[in-house]
């Protein structure tokens, strides 16, 4: 349904809700509200053009919120060919919101959130296309996103114009387990080349750890600000810019209103909760996860406090973070779930879809060697592998690598 339109100098902007099944093995059963937006250059606003969905990364995360056509980065050059959808996907954003889901018991809440994975976004982009009217669409996903994107190849292929992927080809059918002992190796490489750039760092941090232990610090959410949780902010080292990020944090004065605001700014799960909650399970293929990254966590990172850890979800977290508390047992539910398969192989490798996927060497977020694995594994896509970019190139360079993908798709 729409609900409004906007215009300003550059963009229109339409606003869109959809009534959608929680669960959609259950079309008449409890809805809820997904919302997208629609965005196109102001002087194309009448054209005939064919729609782009953006899958935003995540998972949790709502989609960009555009302000002029070079924000996000990326925008500009989509607006050139099409018209664009970015969609909140279910529990994000201005859709109806996960949350603390504080009317259900823990059981309910998590049956609840096994309705909230990539095959869920699937299946309501599929919804919105057709009470949109659209034969098919071309899809963009970034990071879980692209994760998504393999979902629509293997479960509603024939939605689908293109696809593209940036940073999120993700294993078909490796366990959980082989993902994180994979991102602890990249991460340790990240480590040591932030303190390679940074070595007066080394100490920094070694002091900070120390005065953690001597000292119950609070952070302005009122969590205790723990080692543990201080060693998460290395999950920016993956960015382009994230060894200055996380350089210029260690370097305030330790317990300053700046160094405590920044630290509690770094993992926003007021905002996000269903990031941390279902995380690992985007890794499930047919299994259930039972806390992955605690179990295989690598004896470097044990022996060496100094190691930052990167995107890997503890269940600890459960109890130092004040904003997860709503949802703790659910998520002790859910880390024991077994989790049903989110990709079809044999779809896959019949694919005729016209698809292309930009794939970082040093990306440490999604592994190379898996996702080069996976391209193998698609018929017909075009890998474009690059050192050129961390696992943000979208945002940090998205006119040219989106235009880089769709070269690829138009040989």
């Amino acid at each position: 349904m729409l609900v409004a339109t906007h215009r300003t100098p550059d963009l229109v902007l339409s606003e869109h809700e959809f009534e959608l099944p929680v669960d959609h093995e259950r079309p008449a059963g409890p809805k809820l509200t997904v919302f997208a937006r629609e965005v196109i250059a102001r002087d194309r606003d009448r054209a005939e053009l064919p729609w782009l969905v953006f899958l935003q990364g995540g998972p949790g995360h709502e989609a960009p919120r555009p302000t002029k056509p070079s924000d996000p980065s990326w925008l500009e050059r989509a607006l050139e060919d099409f018209r664009v959808l970015l969609l909140d996907q279910r529990g994000t954003g201005r859709s109806t919101p996960a949350g603390a889901l504080s009317s259900m018991q823990p059981e309910a809440q998590a049956e609840y959130l096994t309705h909230f994975r990539a095959d869920a976004i699937v299946r309501d982009a599929e919804l919105i296309r057709r009470e949109l009217e659209v034969e098919r669409w071309t899809v963009l996903g970034q990071s879980f996103g692209g994760f998504c994107v393999v979902s629509y190849l293997s479960l509603a292929p024939d939605g689908l114009a293109a696809a593209l992927l940036t940073g999120g080809l993700p294993p078909l059918e490796r366990h959980p387990d082989e993902v994180y002992r994979a991102t602890y190796g990249r991460v340790l490489k990240k480590n040591r080349a932030y303190y390679a750039r940074y070595p007066e760092d080394k100490a920094r941090v070694r002091d900070i750890l120390d005065r953690l232990e001597a000292e119950e610090v609070r952070l302005p959410s009122g969590d205790r600000l723990t080692q543990r949780r201080f060693r998460q902010l290395g999950n920016v080292l993956g960015q382009g810019v994230g060894f200055e990020k996380l350089h210029y944090l260690a370097e305030l004065p330790f317990g300053s209103p700046a160094f405590l605001q920044d630290i509690d700014a770094a993992f926003p799960f007021a905002r996000h909760p269903l990031y941390a909650v279902i995380h690992e399970a985007c890794y499930a293929p047919g299994c259930a996860t039972r806390w992955s990254a605690e179990r295989v966590f690598p004896e470097e990172f044990r022996d060496d406090p100094t190691l930052f850890t990167g995107e890997h979800v503890y269940p600890w977290m459960l109890e130092e973070y004040g904003a997860l508390h709503p949802l703790a047992e659910a998520a002790r539910i859910l880390a024991d779930h077994d989790w049903p398969p989110l990709y079809d192989p044999e779809c896959l490798r019949a694919n005729d879809v016209p698809a292309a996927a930009a794939i970082y060497t040093e990306d440490m977020y999604v592994e190379r060697a898996f996702s080069e694995e996976t391209a193998a594994a698609i018929r017909g896509l075009q890998p474009w592998v690059t050192d050129e970019y961390e696992h943000d190139g979208l945002r940090a360079d998205g006119k040219r690598v989106l235009g880089r993908l769709l070269d690829l798709l138009r040989g």
